[in-house]
């Protein structure tokens, strides 16, 4: 899963029993867990329970040979927001992510419109009337987090958590983050003049997107 996943564009910590897992949810922040309920050292529902306790947001895959109906309905009512049986197809395991992931930002498909672009969420690509956009992988990782947070002021940190996984220690408000907005902006401005893209000076930066245009 590891693997495929990082193929897939994701950034993937992995635990292998639940001290290391429960460590890992409250010191970072996850936009999906994907949760064995056999694990070595406890169940995995006391793992989620514990994690909806305290409030954790991220999504919740529950991964089990257990495929009982009671099973199923004890773990979505303790919070997972999906569950899939073992054996099962890692293409339909990136599915259920970008299910959830339209769920949870009000999207209606896999693509995103903002001005005169089309972001494809499922492909990682963006168009422009048609012709591809080429960006690098942390480019299109900066776009893709600002469109699901539309509208919406985005600190240095997050984006730097998001992209990089870790905090940079003392040096996550450093011009990483500015160098990849600058040469992502450039590369939005050879192919049209919407400049959508707002530095909040102190703080981050806001995409800028119509209400109408939203999915």
């Amino acid at each position: 899963m590891e693997t495929f996943l990082k193929k897939e564009g994701h950034k993937c910590d992995v635990a292998a029993n639940g001290a290391v897992a429960s460590e890992k949810i409250y010191t970072n922040s996850y936009d999906f867990v994907l949760l064995d309920l056999g694990l070595p050292d406890c169940d995995g529902l006391e793992l989620l329970k514990e994690a909806r306790e305290d409030g954790n947001e991220s999504a919740f895959i529950i991964l089990t040979a257990r495929d009982g109906l009671d099973d199923r309905l004890k773990g979505l009512d303790t919070g997972a927001d999906d569950y899939l049986s073992k054996p099962f197809s890692l293409l339909e395991l990136s599915s259920r992510i970008h299910a959830i992931t339209r769920r949870k930002f009000g999207l209606k498909k896999n693509t995103v419109q903002v001005y005169d672009f089309t972001i494809d969420i499922q492909n990682r690509s963006v168009l422009c009337r048609g012709e591809e956009v080429p960006l690098t992988r942390k480019e299109y990782d900066l776009l893709h987090y600002m469109v699901l947070h539309k509208n919406r002021v985005i600190t240095r940190m997050q984006l730097t958590e998001h992209i990089w996984g870790d905090l940079l220690e003392d040096d996550y408000d450093s011009n990483y983050i500015a160098v990849h907005i600058k040469n992502l902006r450039k590369k939005l401005a050879a192919f049209s003049q919407h400049d959508f893209i707002e530095t909040v000076r102190g703080i981050g930066y806001r995409l800028h997107m119509p209400a109408e245009k939203n999915q």
